[in-house]
């Protein structure tokens, strides 16, 4: 007859650890539980040229998360982006992955009454986030990006948010500057960091 068979007490150990870090990492919510809440705003300006342009491989996308511009009509630039800048009928518009066909979480919200220096959070109605449309872009009008969905440093999903203001639109020109700022810890909607 087989004995049963006895767990190593390391086993037991690593149990009973799970059991006290569940309702800690349980309060954590959607952040990250083990990331660092302890970051700095890092305002910038970015400048982008309008798809509509004719030259090829203009830098016209934006990742918000890695801070840098990309060529959308780069190879394997798919979903390096979170959204990218166009002309429509003598608009800019700013474009998202999944208005041009791509599957992807990255979205744009209007925020109106705020401004770049007041805004403390990301909404937290979705509805409120454009995916689907070109957004219009106004001169001084805020918005608050949700980039695409992606690994984060302990190998869960993250989305991050920051805000977006345009500040020089050259229609005729087929260009954009906008000041910017995100937040760097994963799932988290905060704007300004805790302490502010």
């Amino acid at each position: 007859m087989a004995r049963p068979r006895r767990f190593p007490a390391r086993g037991a150990s690593a149990l009973a650890a799970g059991l006290v870090l569940a309702p800690l990492l349980a309060a954590c919510g959607d952040e990250d539980p083990f990331g660092f809440n302890d970051w700095e705003l890092r305002p910038d300006t970015a400048f982008l040229y309008s798809l509509a342009r004719p030259e090829l491989n203009l830098a016209s996308g934006f990742n918000l998360n890695t801070r840098r511009v990309v060529r959308v009509e780069a190879a394997g630039s798919t979903g390096a982006w979170d959204f990218f800048v166009n002309t429509v009928d003598g608009q800019m518009v700013f474009v998202t992955p999944s208005a041009v066909g791509l599957d992807t979480n990255a979205a744009i919200a209007r925020i109106d009454g705020e401004t770049f220096e007041s805004v403390r959070s990301a909404p937290g109605d979705t509805t409120v986030y454009v995916r689907q449309e070109a957004v219009p872009i106004e001169l001084g009008q805020l918005y608050v990006v949700r980039t695409n969905e992606q690994n984060g440093a302990f190998g869960q999903r993250c989305t991050y948010y920051g805000k977006v203001e345009a500040i020089e639109i050259d229609i005729q020109g087929g260009t954009l500057r906008f000041q910017y700022d995100s937040n760097p810890i994963c799932n988290s909607r905060d704007l300004v960091p805790p302490e502010d």
